[in-house]
């Protein structure tokens, strides 16, 4: 049988979500090429995001950012540790006509986020969406540890009332583990949470309760209030 996924195939699918159009590379591209359980997380985003100057850590092809220019965001910057992501995220924001109000860059949200904070920038929306810390349940400590840091980094960023968008892709990363990590951070950041959503995976991405690793994907958005 002819090989379809061959140099002669096109792997390149353009889809439309939210209203946003991306090119997918369904063969290279992670997972499948694009993380459709984010799909309704996504669009709670552009609820928030209207004049606002976002910043979206982790953004892999670019789609939180895309979201938040496509609804009336001012300025957007994405960033991502991948090059070939960044390139595939500026390549989408053009496709949207947003070229000039998202950009992106290749670079380490870890090493990132303390020189943005040295720099006195602040953001009114803040999204937070990192590859899975752990895999295993013998790496569970570091990953709070991880999740932990980039959440004070990002709440250090956030302008006082404005949002923090946060998740969680592991299901050993639990509801209650993630949680009290965000607690934690709140209180190393001295700010103030007020809860606005708690969303999982989309309905496509079911939760079974008969397995527990379908319950993986935890997502947040807080207003961000300064403790006085």
């Amino acid at each position: 049988m002819k090989d379809f996924i061959g140099p002669e195939f096109d792997t390149n699918v353009e889809i439309v979500e939210n209203g946003v159009k991306y090119l997918v590379d369904v063969k290279d591209g992670q997972k499948t090429g694009f993380f459709l359980d984010q799909k309704y997380n996504r669009l709670a985003i552009q609820r928030i995001c209207k004049d606002k100057r976002v910043l979206d850590c982790f953004t892999h092809m670019g789609t939180f950012a895309l979201n938040a220019g496509i609804a009336g965001a001012k300025e957007v910057t994405g960033l991502d540790i991948s090059e070939y992501a960044v390139q595939q995220a500026t390549e989408n924001a053009i496709r949207n006509g947003l070229q000039d109000v998202v950009k992106f860059r290749a670079a380490d949200v870890f090493d990132e986020l303390p020189k943005l904070e040295a720099a006195g920038e602040q953001y009114d929306v803040v999204i937070l969406d990192p590859p899975a810390f752990t895999k295993a349940k013998n790496t569970i400590k570091n990953a709070m540890k991880g999740y932990r840091e980039i959440n004070i980094r990002g709440m250090k960023l956030v302008k006082d009332g404005g949002y923090l968008a946060t998740c969680s892709c592991s299901h050993y990363m639990d509801y209650e583990n993630f949680t009290r990590v965000i607690h934690q951070a709140a209180a190393s950041a001295h700010k103030r949470l007020r809860q606005v959503e708690f969303r999982t995976q989309a309905a496509d991405h079911p939760i079974l309760w008969s397995a527990e690793e379908s319950y993986y994907l935890k997502f947040y958005i807080f207003q961000v209030v300064d403790e006085k």
